[in-house]
């Protein structure tokens, strides 16, 4: 079962090779760096996202069960804090970790991360995997509210309208982590078709950050408004995969259609009876992880 895989070994500590010249952009360096959550001693390097954004740890099992063959580097996104947090910081925190050429994969908000940081740096990527990416127009964001809401049922839509006014007048950002972290756990039942139970203990990992959620996605909607993203991901010049669930509420054919006119080498696969998470989806599992290892590995080839 899915809840009695073995783990691998973990190490939490921030990197310490050199610090890369910074973009001319925006902060001058960054002075506080990330955590990486290190998962495995061998075989090649990967760096993983989780989602969100404000959702660290999120993708902890899915780093844990590729340690067997990968290095993986699970990036601790940023918290909110004194700063507003944007897309262009989170980029330039993954700039300070990355070593290239490297792969990213991401999940979900994590994917539209990655798709980011690969238009800014495309030379640093050897390839890019996207699974289960956010949306990039304002018509998919209407399919996956539509599809949410028909998943959330009657009594799940007043939870969740219960718990959003509750997060927008609360005042203590511990209680609103809190609160965000129920809606999270609704949300991603929501968005599951058939999960595998998950293991004992995993959602003490998780950290929630309802602030960095709410200035990260604002953030990555403004840049779609005033038409950045995704045109700037035509400078992407590595590889690209996207896996995405059938059942997935986020409109993984009608997305995947939207980058490939940005992204003309993006491969599309699909899975059948799979929600979001496809690692933890009891029909998709297998399929999914024999998709994403083999095509990691070809890209050494």
């Amino acid at each position: 079962m899915f809840s009695n895989l073995p783990r691998a070994r973990t190490v939490l500590r921030p990197r310490t090779h050199p610090r890369r010249p910074a973009p001319r952009a925006g902060p001058k360096a960054v002075t506080d760096p990330i955590r990486v959550r290190i998962h495995g001693d061998r075989g090649p390097v990967i760096f993983l996202l989780h989602g969100g954004p404000g959702a660290a740890g999120s993708v902890w099992d899915l780093a844990e069960e590729l340690s067997d063959e990968f290095q993986v580097h699970e990036a601790i996104q940023r918290r909110s804090g004194a700063r507003r947090l944007t897309v262009f910081r989170h980029v330039s925190d993954l700039r300070e970790l990355v070593v290239a050429p490297a792969v990213m994969v991401g999940h979900s908000w994590g994917a539209m991360l990655g798709l980011s940081f690969a238009a800014r740096y495309p030379a640093s990527l050897r390839g890019l995997v996207l699974i289960g990416c956010g949306t990039y127009d304002s018509r998919s964001r209407e399919i996956y509210r539509a599809r949410m809401q028909k998943n959330l049922g009657s009594a799940g839509r007043q939870r969740v309208e219960a718990l959003s006014e509750e997060i927008g007048a609360c005042s203590s950002d511990p209680r609103r982590d809190r609160l965000f972290a129920k809606l999270g756990q609704m949300d991603s039942r929501a968005q599951a078709f058939d999960e595998l139970r998950l293991r004992a203990g995993y959602r003490a990992i998780l950290d929630f950050d309802s602030r960095g959620f709410e200035e990260t996605w604002d953030d990555a909607v403004r840049l779609q408004r005033v038409g950045r993203e995704p045109a700037a991901f035509r400078a992407i010049s590595c590889p690209v995969l996207m896996l995405h669930g059938d059942d997935d509420p986020h409109p993984g054919g009608r997305i995947a259609t939207t980058l490939r006119r940005y992204i003309p080498q993006l491969e599309y696969h699909s899975f059948p009876r799979c929600g979001h998470v496809p690692w933890r989806e009891r029909h998709a599992r297998e399929r999914f992880l024999l998709d994403l290892r083999t095509w990691i590995h070809g890209l050494w080839r």
